[in-house]
């Protein structure tokens, strides 16, 4: 082993305002899917704010949310297991200044309606240039501030590598829609955005999967958990479900049943596996060491409880028999908020509280206070509600659909369960405020006083 006592977080300020930025980013993106979401319920409620402006601010932030705080994780992790410091401190703040000035023009063009994009990027594609330079930088600093080290990676590096390059591809696969050849060809055109955006939700797990795999790591002590044979495993079924895993979105376009098939195998295998490190990490966590890291821990843990009801949920959904009547219904909708509150920002929650605490000059001044375990608790009840409504909504539309009848009539039949949906999805907002208000308040406070983190611990690598 190599063991090296060089300062882990030279450039830890500009991580720290990555991840500042994301929870802005999930604050916000919860606000307006609030906003839409009674918008889609109660006619005329929030006017001044369209649901063709409220439905992309919502959709953006959120994205956002899950890019930046995983960003700001990477610049903050990586030299903690490498011991050294990023390449070039300069890129890191050419990359967070570009990341605002772009992600405040999109915001400005949703708030006055230019729009010209496609889903999840509606904005004018012009942006869509400097997304990719922004993303250009960071994929270079990155691969500039690995290539000296010695020694093999820990499986989490291995997906921080595969999650940058392959973002950079799907998001210009993602765009292809600009060529008349794919614009102008129906069948083509869906199917390469639908494999594009497939695979940028697999480009961002393998960033998610490889933060909660690092902090797995840090929480218990254990080097193990990320050296293991489950752990790269998972990292080889969910590069395969990143190649793959979006075919069972698009059984109802003309393609090969082989990429339908190891589609539906590769995700489920992905998340049972998933589910499987940390059911097992959990019983290697020391009650001193969870109790050090209790939210970080709280948080993962609550990330696989929603893992297991993800999984029951798609191995319904995938069933292509069974998908030919849900897809375009709540029931997707609930699998995708599944995923994306209940696993995904569960697990970057986990990574924005270990930074906190780690980056703190005092560790008593990190501590949970009780807004944050009463908004843990909110967050979790408003998300099952919510996740319910959806797929009971999703069951109902997708019968009547099924019977013939009328649009009107099938839209008013699930109302009530919208309704308590919308309500539930004001309670999960609720529930994240009460946490990401006191954190965001740590963070202002260590980015005031100019905090980088000094490690307390001896960073080992492998020979």
């Amino acid at each position: 082993m190599v063991r090296s006592s060089l300062p882990a977080a030279r450039n830890s300020v500009v991580a720290l305002w990555f991840v500042l930025l994301g929870l802005v980013s999930l604050l916000g993106g919860a606000f307006f899917g609030c906003i839409a979401a009674m918008q889609f319920v109660y006619a005329g409620f929030a006017s001044f704010v369209p649901f063709v402006s409220n439905r992309p601010l919502h959709v953006s932030l959120v994205v956002a949310w899950i890019f930046f705080s995983a960003i700001g994780g990477i610049y903050y992790y990586l030299p903690q297991w490498s011991g050294g410091w990023w390449h070039a401190s300069r890129m890191q703040r050419v990359h967070f200044g570009l990341s605002v000035i772009v992600g405040t023009c999109i915001l400005a063009c949703y708030f006055f309606g230019i729009f010209g994009g496609r889903e999840y990027w509606e904005y004018p594609p012009v942006f869509s240039a400097f997304i990719a330079v922004a993303w250009a930088i960071f994929g270079i600093n990155f691969f500039l501030a690995v290539r000296t080290l010695r020694g093999r990676w820990p499986v989490y590096v291995w997906m921080w590598a595969t999650g940058i390059v392959f973002f950079m591809i799907t998001f210009g696969e993602s765009n292809l829609w600009l060529l008349p050849a794919i614009r102008n060809d129906p069948i083509r055109d869906v199917t390469v955005q639908w494999k594009a955006y497939g695979a940028l939700f697999g480009s961002w797990n393998m960033l998610v999967y490889g933060t909660s795999l690092f902090l797995m790591e840090r929480i218990s002590g254990n080097r193990d958990v990320a050296w293991s044979k489950s752990a790269f495993l998972l990292y080889a079924l969910g590069f395969v479900n990143l190649l793959f895993g979006w075919a069972h979105h698009i059984y109802v376009v003309p393609v090969s049943p082989l990429i339908g098939g190891i589609a539906y195998v590769v995700s489920m295998s992905e998340w049972i596996l998933f589910f499987r490190i940390i059911y097992n990490w959990r019983k290697t966590v020391s009650a001193a060491r969870m109790h050090s890291w209790l939210f970080s821990y709280r948080f993962l843990v609550t990330a696989d409880g929603w893992i297991f009801l993800n999984i029951l949920l798609a191995l319904l959904i995938s069933i292509p028999a069974i998908n030919v009547f849900t897809h375009g219904t709540h029931i997707t909708v609930a699998h995708a908020m599944g995923s994306t509150i209940g696993i995904n920002t569960m697990i970057l929650l986990a990574s924005c509280y270990y930074i906190v605490y780690d980056s703190a000059k005092s560790p008593a001044a990190a501590r949970p206070v009780a807004a944050e375990l009463w908004g843990w608790i909110v967050l979790n009840a408003s998300l099952v509600l919510f996740w319910l409504m959806l797929i009971v909504a999703g069951i109902e539309k997708g019968i009547l659909v099924a019977r013939g009848v009328e649009f009107h009539a099938v839209m008013a039949a699930i109302t009530p369960f919208m309704r308590a949906f919308a309500w539930s999805g004001i309670g999960v907002f609720v529930g994240l405020a009460l946490v990401v208000v006191p954190l965001g308040t740590r963070l202002i406070r260590e980015l005031a006083v100019g905090a980088e983190r000094q490690p307390a611990t001896t960073v080992l690598q492998p020979d």
